[in-house]
């Protein structure tokens, strides 16, 4: 088998690539196809610890073959794992041991977008689904991992000295990944018609090339400008890359469609590529942003009708801005993971707000800390916006504070970094929890299953239940020892991975995944978010709605002289 591939490219970042592409993983799986999503290299902070590769060359080429299956969870879990054709709500995979851990199986990292899209495609994320992970840690500094696992050498290395090192795994990985199925769904990044990157590219046309790609062009039509980007960026491209672009996409498109003629016919007309969708703006589509903070627009909500995108009652999706209950997130600039809050977007009753200043934190019930690819950095810009202050002034009124990952170890006494794993010097911590976080070379990369203890105060409600998440860090967290000599100790709620003030307001977890667990969201806010699955479906419709007839079946027929075009 080898699988035709469908490549989604775009004219610049953020013009919708990653939920076409989740979109299409899920329109071609519902026709019964064996469906992967890929993307060779992706940045971001957002990942997602999924199944490794097998250390044995079990037909990928290069050794990278069939991702080891995952150990069984070590107990009851509260929904069915994303296996091929069944259905997942926001949930990683069974729980396994550390990454690299004896006796364990192989876990790795991967971009939350290709984790997403292949739980849209019903299939079980693996690494090979993106094999170059770039981590930011600063404007200069990529933490680099390639099939799942951190590279120093490769993190060392300066951006263009790493593709011809990086090319023949990516290569190996798309391979394995098309002989195991019908289609792969492939994304690129950024924009194809980077000049200045052409040469060291393994993301946009180099993968195009080496699948034989059928590609599409996205665009974002409601920044303006839309018809020049797509034509800049088609007579950018090499002539025989121009070929491999079967049709234009005008993403987020909001008025009368009849006002864009004569444009996309004079558009044709210059490049011989047809326009082959106009997609309408979908405000809170229901996948979490790949990149940035996600915006506070209602999930589901339609501006036209004030109902939601599936019909439904808008109030039952959009958090009001008069709910009684606000959560306000610390948006610190190596925020990581903030895809595992998008399922509080769905909650009635709630208010979601990203928080920058000590003002966006007035009025919030609770205050979430979330993780971080760089603790001390963000920790040291949170002083510098005062939000310190207004984060221990909101605690000292018995306020909620929730601390993840990063987030906990900031919550600490203090920050301890002898090998210069994030920084080359120690830091207060918050000092809101009597704990230490010694950060540690070895990196913990695993799934959990574990059920939380007796929690008092303002956590209490969260008490015995359970909960399966991922741990993503390279901190160690104890009990500082000369506080707990002065009595000043933390409640362990969750062995290793969950403390509790004495008070009962402050909590920090490790555990990243909380608000996608549905037994959390029903102790803590009495209702359960929109199924996951559910939103693949509405982005399915909406593209099989937006698409000319006969598209999506075109893109992934082998082409002749005579279907060489849509």
């Amino acid at each position: 088998m080898t699988a035709r591939c469908v490549m989604v490219l775009g004219t610049s970042s953020g013009a919708g690539k990653s939920w076409i592409a989740t979109a299409l993983c899920r329109h071609y799986a519902r026709q019964g196809l064996r469906v992967a999503p890929f993307k060779a290299q992706n940045m971001s902070n957002n990942a997602r610890v999924v199944a490794s590769i097998s250390p044995s060359p079990a037909g990928g080429g290069q050794g990278w073959g069939q991702p080891a299956p995952a150990e069984p969870a070590a107990g009851p879990s509260p929904q069915p794992s994303p296996q091929r054709g069944e259905g997942a709500d926001f949930l990683p995979l069974p729980p396994a041991g550390e990454g690299r851990g004896e006796g364990a199986a192989p876990l790795g990292e991967i971009g939350s977008a290709q984790y997403f899209q292949a739980l849209a495609a019903r299939a079980v994320p693996d690494v090979r689904m993106n094999p170059l992970l770039l981590k930011p840690e600063a404007d200069t500094r990529s933490q680099v991992l390639l099939l799942g696992q951190v590279s120093r050498e490769l993190s060392a290395l300066p951006w263009r000295g790493r593709s011809e090192r990086v090319w023949p795994p990516i290569a190996a990985a798309l391979d394995a990944l098309r002989a195991e199925n019908d289609v792969v769904v492939i994304e690129g990044a950024g924009s194809p018609a980077e000049i200045n990157l052409m040469a060291s590219d393994v993301v946009n046309l180099r993968v195009a090339r080496h699948a034989d790609a059928a590609c599409l062009l996205v665009t974002d039509i409601d920044r303006g400008g839309a018809f020049a980007h797509l034509y800049g960026t088609w007579a950018l491209l090499p002539a025989a890359d121009r070929a491999r672009i079967r049709g234009f996409v005008l993403n987020k498109f909001r008025g009368d469609a009849g006002l864009l003629a004569p444009a996309p016919e004079q558009l044709q007309a210059l490049t011989g590529v047809p326009t082959v969708a106009v997609v309408p703006m979908r405000f809170g589509h229901g996948l979490p942003e790949e990149d940035g903070v996600f915006d506070d627009r209602p999930v589901g909500f339609d501006d036209k009708t004030g109902s939601g995108a599936d019909g439904s009652s808008a109030s039952s999706y959009q958090n009001d801005i008069d709910a009684p209950r606000r959560i306000a997130i610390v948006a610190y600039p190596r925020i990581s993971n903030l895809d595992e809050f998008q399922p509080l977007k769905n909650v009635p009753g709630l208010t979601l707000a990203w928080a920058r200043t000590p003002a966006a934190l007035a009025g919030a019930d609770t205050i979430v800390l979330p993780g971080s690819k760089a603790t001390a950095a963000d920790l040291a810009w949170l002083r510098a916006q005062g939000l310190d202050a207004a984060i221990a002034a909101h605690a000292a009124r018995g306020a909620r504070v929730l601390g993840i990952c990063g987030g906990l170890q900031m919550l600490g006494e203090a920050l301890i970094d002898e090998h210069g794993v994030e920084s080359t010097d120690n830091a207060p911590g918050l000092g809101l929890l009597p704990l230490v976080t010694c950060f540690e070379r070895a990196k913990t990369v695993r799934h959990a299953t574990q059920r939380f203890g007796a929690l008092t105060g303002a956590w209490a409600a969260l008490s015995r239940v359970p909960v399966t998440g991922y741990e993503i860090h390279s901190g160690r967290t104890v009990q500082h020892p000369a506080m707990a000599a002065r009595g000043d100790v933390a409640r362990e709620v969750m062995a290793g991975l969950a403390w509790q003030n004495g008070a009962g307001n402050v909590l920090g977890v490790y555990l990243h995944g909380l608000f996608e667990d549905a037994a959390v969201l029903r102790a803590l806010f009495g209702a359960d978010a929109p199924a996951l699955d559910a939103v693949f479906d509405g982005l399915a419709d909406a593209i099989e709605q937006a698409f000319a007839p006969g598209v999506l079946d075109a893109l992934v027929q082998r082409r002749t002289p005579a279907n060489a075009r849509v």
